[in-house]
């Protein structure tokens, strides 16, 4: 089997359909597929079950999926290490950060990272901060920045700036106790994700069990969230980063449920190489945070 045929298994898996996979990898269709029945015909092992005009993947692709993303990070880990002995003169960086970072703190250090190493070529994936971690983890990426805590002893981490946490409506609420949570109707983020898991948090230490909450939409992103919350669908939970402008322009009130700031953390592997460009990387969000 061929690196190739991994990658686009992969794609292929991910999206649940060859064609969507061929187009993100810049591939035929016809290459796709063909690289997937390559896979198949060699090993006598069917990998997807093909259902209407989308795949899933056997018990077989199942397994396989795992042991293919692994051969793959080894691979781009290798490539990496190679390059990284022209120092910083050229390259590449493979970073993932959950939507908030991604979106509302990492971009400013991006740009400063790209003045002083412009041949250094960023890529960056957003993920929630447990799928930030697993892509750091398979070495889908050498560093990862997240908000919410990670309990992986593979991964070294450590804090890298802070976020105020808000409590967001429509209109002002006055007192906010714990009757006024149970009959909110909440707008949350997926589970996995930092901003809920932190939200939860707080409530637990605060002796509230999160499942009371009358949860009235779950949301993929920060910006959803916030939209459902400015169209009167409910409250939420944000970083004053994602509400900041909205709060300023009286689409949004902040009400009083004073919670704790909470903190982002970079993530990196402990075993795998460290190239001169992530430490680059990392020493510059350090002097902007001291």
């Amino acid at each position: 089997m061929t690196l190739e045929q991994l990658r686009i298994f992969v794609g292929a898996a991910e999206r649940e359909h060859v064609t969507k996979a061929a187009e993100a990898l810049n591939v035929t269709q016809s290459a796709a597929s063909g690289a997937v029945a390559a896979l198949e015909a060699r090993y006598g092992v069917p990998l997807f079950h093909r259902v209407g005009r989308g795949i899933q993947l056997t018990e077989a692709g199942r397994g396989f999926l795992e042991e293919a993303r692994a051969v793959l990070g080894r691979a781009a880990h290798a490539e990496t290490m190679l390059a990284d002995y022209a120092g910083l003169a050229r390259g590449s960086l493979r970073i993932v950060a959950s939507q908030t970072i991604a979106s509302y703190w990492l971009p400013a250090k991006l740009a400063a990272f790209h003045e002083r190493h412009p041949q250094i070529a960023v890529e960056l994936a957003i993920d929630n901060t447990e799928g930030a971690a697993a892509q750091v983890l398979s070495g889908a990426a050498e560093l990862g920045f997240v908000e919410g805590e990670v309990d992986e002893p593979a991964l070294a981490h450590w804090n890298v700036g802070h976020d105020p946490m808000v409590l967001v409506g429509r209109e002002d609420a006055g007192r906010v106790d714990e009757d006024w949570l149970r009959a909110a109707r909440w707008i949350v983020r997926e589970q996995g994700s930092g901003t809920r898991s932190t939200f939860e948090d707080v409530l637990r230490t605060r002796g509230f069990d999160p499942a009371q909450l009358t949860v009235a939409m779950t949301l993929p992103s920060n910006e959803a969230v916030r939209t459902a919350v400015e169209a009167g669908a409910g409250v939420a939970v944000l970083s004053r980063l994602v509400v900041a402008r909205a709060l300023k322009a009286g689409d949004l009130v902040e009400l009083p449920l004073g919670l704790p700031d909470r903190a982002f953390h970079a993530l990196r592997h402990k075993e795998r190489y460290r190239t001169r460009a992530a430490d680059a990387l990392t020493n510059l969000v350090k002097e902007q945070v001291a």
